[in-house]
């Protein structure tokens, strides 16, 4: 009964301190779970219908010599949703790191904005260029893509975990993992913008 009655004292006291409201308010709020949630179903929709039905001829056309065709597009997308979730799932088994907070220099509209921009060269590292695929076709791969999104999706919707307190790296400077779950549509975006390119070359196939 003692221990009972010093629980509840102790909740009460929390409760009048704010610290027990400090423990919930970590966790995403309504605006950025939905945007969140909207964007990554967006993207994808976009990008599946941008490329259904595509012929095998439209899907390896190369508009210029070093340039990526649709396939290897959708093979580098793919890959890199995979990578994107296991460095988020990586950074969230790890403590709480709120003090690199103040390494971050972009909001989330400008992270966004820089990723998905194609005025601003990129170049993929290794482990994510095509030629590290291993899928047997187009579809294996955009089936992959989806797969890891909806998990992705999913995650938003039901995370209470605190993501804006995890910071991890990415090669413009540091992000917290909100920010890196964003950056996945950024660069679906980014790349579907490159597929369009391709599409809206004089030369692409009818069919």
């Amino acid at each position: 009964m003692l221990k009972r009655t010093k629980g509840r004292l102790l909740l009460a006291l929390l409760v009048v301190t704010g610290m027990a409201g400090t423990l919930k308010n970590s966790t995403l709020s309504q605006q950025e779970r939905k945007f969140c949630v909207n964007t990554l179903k967006e993207t994808r929709s976009e990008l599946v219908k941008s490329v259904k039905e595509l012929s095998p001829a439209q899907l390896d056309f190369r508009p210029a010599a070093g340039k990526w065709n649709i396939r290897e597009c959708l093979y580098h997308i793919a890959l890199s949703e995979k990578m994107f979730s296991e460095q988020l799932q990586t950074a969230m088994k790890e403590p709480a790191n709120p003090e690199k907070r103040s390494a971050i220099k972009f909001t989330d509209s400008e992270f966004m904005q820089m990723a998905a921009n194609r005025q601003q060269p990129a170049t993929a590292p290794a482990s994510l260029q095509p030629g590290k695929a291993t899928w047997k076709s187009a579809d294996d791969a955009l089936n992959a893509f989806k797969s890891d999104r909806s998990e992705h999706i999913k995650y938003i919707k039901n995370t209470t975990e605190d993501l804006r307190n995890h910071v991890t790296e990415l090669s413009p400077g540091a992000i917290d993992c909100y920010q890196l779950v964003l950056f996945m549509t950024a660069h679906s975006e980014r790349h579907l913008k490159q597929i369009r390119e391709i599409m809206a070359s004089d030369a692409f196939p009818k069919k």
